[in-house]
C-alpha cells in the first residue's frame, strides 16, 4: 500500500494506510522530494514545487511540448523570503527550518517574471530519437527492502563495486553488500542509526564515501554530520550547523569534508579528529549544494541566487558570482576543474571560469526549474579539445545533453512524465541513467540520445547511481526501496 500523505522534511510523517494504492494514484499526487543530490528541501521553494506538481498533468504536458522550441519562456518565480509558519516555541527556526513539527502551511501563489538577459543562447536542439527500448522485467531487478521510510540517497562505494550505501527518512543509513553471483539473496545490511530518540527528526539527507572507500559521511536534518566505518561504527558526530545539512562531500585527497546547511553556512571538517576546521558565513539564505574543485578549493550555491568559490585557510572568497535570477540548485566542477556548471530555478544553466566574473556560457532550453546536473566523465580518448558534455535535469520532465562550452543542445531526452530528480553517467560516459517521480528509471545512450532500457519502479525515484565498474545501477525510491539493475544481464 502506498501512503497518500505527502512527505516533507519540514514536518513528521504519519502514514495513512487507508489511502489509494500506487496503481490507483499516479501522476500529480507524488510526494515532495525530501533531499537530494540531490537532496534539497527548502521551506517555501518545495511548497511551490508541490503546488506546481499537484495542479494538473496538463502543465507538465505543456512544459514537455515547450522544450522543442528555441524561444525563452517566462520564468516562474519561486523565491520568497517568508519562512514557513511554525507554532512551536521550543526551538527557534533558522531560515524557516526547525527540528520541531511544522503545524501550519501556506499556499503559494505562482507568478511569472521575465527571464534574465542572455549573452549566449542555445543554437540547436535535437530531440532524442524514439527507438524501441527494452522494458526491464521486475524479476531481473534486485530489490533491497528494510528502510521504514522513503530513501532519499544512494551511493556505491568507490573501491568496492558491490557495496552500496543508502540514506532514508527513517533516520538510518544502510550498507548493503550485493551478492557477487547475481542472486537476490543478500546478507542483512549494516544499519547506521541516527536516532537516540524516535521522536526527533533525523532524516538522512545526504551521504558521501571517502575516496578510499573506508569511511562514509552522512548529513541529516538535525544539522549534524557523522562519519561511519565499514563495520557500522560511529567514528565522529560533528555538530556545528544550526539547520539541516543539504550537501556534504569529501575532497579528492580524503583529508577534508565540506558541508552546506540551511543555516546559510559551509563548514570544512577534519575527518581525522571530527573537529571543525573552518566555517564560512557568506550566503544570506540556505546553502543547497557544494562541490570541490581540488583538495582545498570549493564552490557553494544558495537560495540567495549566488555562488561563492572559497579556499580553505583563506577568509575571503576567491569569487562571488551573481548571474542567476533565482535559487541556484546545484553546482559541479568539470573533470578538469577549469569550469563550474550551475543550474537554477531561473531555468538556465551557466558555465563559469575563475578567470572571469561573468559566465563564459549561458544555456537556455528547459521550460521549468533545473534541479540537478552532471558532467560526463572523461574517457580514455578525451583530450583538452574534446567537447565538455553536460547533462541537466528539470521539472519540465526532460533531460538535456549539451556541448557546454558552445551552448549547443545535443539531445533532448523525452520519456518521463514528471520531474526528473537525478541523473548518473556510467564511468565510461557511454550511458546516462535518469530517475523521475513518474517512477521510471531510464537508461539512455549518451552518444545518440536513444532510450536503451526502462524500468517501472514501485515509487518515485529520488536518486540513481552507477557503480565504479558500470555493471550495476542503483535507484532509491519513495516506497522505502532500493532497486539494483544488473547492466550485464
Amino acid at each position: 500500500m502506498e501512503c497518500n500523505i505527502p512527505f516533507s522534511l519540514l514536518e513528521p510523517h504519519h502514514c495513512d494506510l487507508t489511502g489509494k494504492t500506487l496503481s490507483d494514484s499516479h501522476t500529480s499526487t507524488s510526494p515532495t522530494p525530501g533531499a537530494k543530490r540531490q537532496r534539497k528541501e527548502k521551506s517555501q521553494k518545495e511548497k511551490e514545487k508541490r503546488v506546481r506538481r499537484d495542479t494538473s498533468n496538463d502543465e507538465i504536458t505543456s512544459a514537455v511540448a515547450a522544450t522543442t522550441t528555441t524561444t525563452s519562456p517566462a520564468v516562474p518565480s519561486s523565491s520568497s523570503s517568508s519562512a514557513p509558519t511554525n507554532n512551536t516555541d521550543a526551538t527557534a527556526p533558522v531560515n524557516g527550518y526547525t527540528i520541531k513539527e511544522e503545524t501550519e502551511t501556506t499556499d503559494v501563489e505562482m507568478q511569472d517574471v521575465q527571464p534574465a538577459t542572455t549573452t549566449t543562447t542555445t543554437t540547436t536542439s535535437e530531440q532524442a530519437a524514439a527507438k524501441p527500448q527494452t522494458m526491464v522485467d521486475s524479476k531481473d531487478v534486485h530489490v533491497l527492502t528494510g528502510h521504514q521510510s522513503e530513501v532519499f540517497s544512494c551511493s556505491w562505494n568507490p573501491v568496492e563495486p558491490l557495496l552500496l550505501a543508502s540514506g532514508s527518512g527513517d533516520a538510518t543509513a544502510r550498507l548493503w553488500r550485493i551478492p557477487e553471483d547475481g542472486s537476490k539473496t543478500a546478507e542483512p545490511p549494516i544499519v547506521l542509526s541516527h536516532l537516540p530518540n524516535l521522536n526527533e527528526n533525523k532524516d538522512v539527507t545526504t551521504l558521501d564515501w571517502n575516496p578510499s572507500g573506508t569511511l562514509l559521511a552522512t548529513g541529516s536534518y538535525d544539522g549534524q554530520a557523522r562519519i561511519w566505518t565499514l563495520k557500522g561504527e560511529l567514528r565522529f558526530l560533528m555538530a556545528q550547523h544550526r539547520g539541516p545539512i543539504f550537501s556534504l562531500k569529501w575532497n579528492g585527497k580524503g583529508d577534508l569534508i565540506l558541508s552546506g546547511s540551511a543555516d546559510n553556512t559551509t563548514v570544512v571538517w577534519d575527518p581525522e579528529t571530527g573537529e571543525m576546521k573552518q566555517q564560512y558565513e557568506l550566503h544570506s539564505l540556505a546553502i543547497l549544494d557544494v562541490d570541490w574543485m581540488d583538495n582545498t578549493t570549493f564552490a557553494s550555491c544558495s537560495s540567495d541566487k549566488t555562488i561563492f568559490v572559497c579556499r580553505v585557510g583563506e577568509t575571503e572568497p576567491l569569487k562571488k558570482w551573481t548571474g542567476h535570477e533565482d535559487e541556484v540548485n546545484a553546482v559541479r566542477w568539470d573533470p578538469t576543474g577549469q569550469y563550474l556548471a550551475s543550474c537554477s530555478d531561473d531555468m538556465t544553466t551557466k558555465i563559469w571560469s575563475l578567470s572571469s566574473d561573468q559566465p563564459v556560457q549561458e544555456i537556455r532550453g528547459h521550460s521549468l526549474q533545473i534541479y540537478t546536473l552532471q558532467w560526463a566523465p572523461y574517457s580514455r580518448t578525451s583530450t583538452e579539445s574534446s567537447p565538455r558534455i553536460l547533462a541537466t535535469a528539470s521539472f519540465d520532465a526532460t533531460v538535456r545533453l549539451w556541448d557546454a562550452l558552445n551552448g549547443t543542445c545535443l539531445h533532448v531526452l523525452q520519456s518521463h512524465s514528471e520531474a526528473v530528480y537525478s541523473i548518473s553517467f556510467s564511468p565510461d560516459a557511454r550511458l546516462l541513467a535518469t530517475g523521475s517521480f513518474d517512477e521510471q528509471l531510464n537508461v539512455w545512450n549518451a552518444k545518440d540520445g536513444t532510450l536503451q532500457e526502462t524500468f517501472k519502479a514501485n515509487g518515485g525515484i529520488f536518486e540513481v547511481h552507477f557503480n565504479k565498474n558500470g555493471d550495476k545501477l542503483a535507484a532509491c525510491t519513495s516506497n522505502k526501496q532500493v532497486v539494483i539493475l544488473d547492466m550485464k544481464r
